[in-house]
């Protein structure tokens, strides 16, 4: 039986969009190469994620599953620090959210897409695309070697950093961000009771060096998500391997340093290199791209889950209509849409790069409540908020305030 859509990935994007459509009455087929459960970074979420995970009916099983809680941020530099609450914003919605483990998160949303009638494939590669704007097809090996065709009435990639269509339809298209590598593991970190907030992720910036800052996640169970990002050739220069690279780095950090003295590694140290990416379209003849396999940024404003979220909510939205026989313009629907908060979390990103931003966190610039909790919208995922002017023309608000603060 040929299937209404496929979808490649099993991800949040992936399982998030299989919820929706199957919620929606079409049948679904998911084709994910790994098995689960499986690691992944990208544990820290936002707010605003909140919202699309309660759209597809996935929300209790997140909620449910102990995860940490996480109410904010804190940035630090040297002895510099100003903490973020993201229930001090200025936008309308969900303040809190949760710092997961991804194995167990992407299980989750995975299992919750399937409980709502949609099909999960695990161990499956898709090797070929033949986009067509009637029955797109894909070709499909499994882990014994042996292939076969998989039509349906639309494609959509969740594939993530394996950007499938992107790599098998040359869509690859230059970014405009620099090269830059991490190095992360998790620990369990030992932290002494009320030395610091686990509601909050820990941002450091190298003081030392702008250019490269670190992530502490606190997770549930005593354990922790670190890890550091800066460009290759600097981290290379802190060791031969990425432990050394690590341990070395994190011994320049100050508070994290102090925070994870009693820490124990509990994982081998991963890296990902040149995770920056975006395409020349997000959209094709019957198909679209969701979340990283069509655009990452950087993980510095954890961004990746929303802006996944976000891509399965709008292309969702569009597939409905379009199988339902109304017209759909991908363009306007889908790819406008979700560019323009991509784009607000690419202002920040950028500031954050150029030092802009690291000198709005770390100053008291004039009417500072105001501003920080516009600020503190965005910093919560909402970037597609055109009633904030820090969203409306992040680049010019952004330099306003850089220049108030001297």
């Amino acid at each position: 039986m040929t299937p209404d859509v496929v979808i490649i990935g099993a991800g949040p994007a992936g399982s998030v969009a299989a919820a929706l459509l199957a919620d929606a009455g079409f049948s679904v087929e998911v084709l994910e190469r790994a098995h689960f459960p499986r690691f992944s970074i990208g544990e820290s979420l936002l707010p605003q994620a909140m919202e699309w995970l309660a759209e597809a009916g996935l929300l209790r099983d997140v909620v449910e599953a102990g995860f940490q809680h996480k109410n904010g941020a804190t940035f630090r530099c040297g002895e510099r620090e100003e903490s973020f609450d993201f229930r001090a914003k200025s936008a309308d919605g969900w303040g809190t959210t949760y710092q997961v483990r991804r194995d167990r998160f992407d299980e989750l949303l995975a299992k919750g897409a399937m409980r709502k009638g949609a099909k999960v494939l695990f161990g499956q590669t898709v090797t070929a695309m033949r986009p067509d704007p009637e029955c797109p097809s894909l070709t499909v090996r499994d882990e014994d070697g042996n292939e076969r065709e998989v039509k349906a009435r639309f494609v959509l990639d969740a594939s993530g950093f394996g950007r499938v269509l992107a790599r098998l339809l040359d869509l690859e298209t230059p970014t405009s961000f620099p090269d830059r590598m991490s190095v992360f593991t998790h620990v369990e970190d030992n932290m002494p009771a009320q030395v610091y907030d686990r509601n909050k992720i820990l941002i450091t910036v190298n003081p030392n060096d702008n250019q490269i800052w670190y992530w502490l996640i606190p997770l549930a169970e005593g354990l922790c998500s670190i890890g550091v990002v800066g460009t290759p050739d600097r981290i290379k220069t802190y060791g031969a391997t990425r432990e050394e690279q690590l341990t070395a780095l994190i011994a320049e950090s100050g508070l994290m340093a102090e925070l994870l003295v009693n820490a124990k590694r509990v994982r081998d140290v991963g890296e990902i290199a040149g995770y920056a990416a975006r395409v020349s379209s997000l959209t094709g003849p019957g198909y679209a791209l969701l979340g990283n396999a069509g655009e990452f940024l950087d993980p510095v404003f954890s961004s990746g889950v929303t802006i996944a979220l976000k891509s399965a909510s709008l292309a969702s939205s569009a597939l409905i209509r379009q199988l339902n026989g109304e017209a759909v313009n991908w363009q306007s629907d889908f790819s406008e849409p979700l560019s323009r908060g991509v784009e607000t979390f690419r202002a920040y990103v950028s500031g954050w790069y150029d030092g802009s931003l690291q000198k709005i966190i770390f100053s008291k610039p004039a009417d500072a409540r105001q501003v920080k909790a516009m600020i503190t919208s965005v910093l919560a995922g909402y970037a597609w908020d055109e009633e904030n002017p820090f969203v409306r023309d992040p680049h010019k608000y952004l330099k306003m305030v850089e220049e108030l603060c001297g």
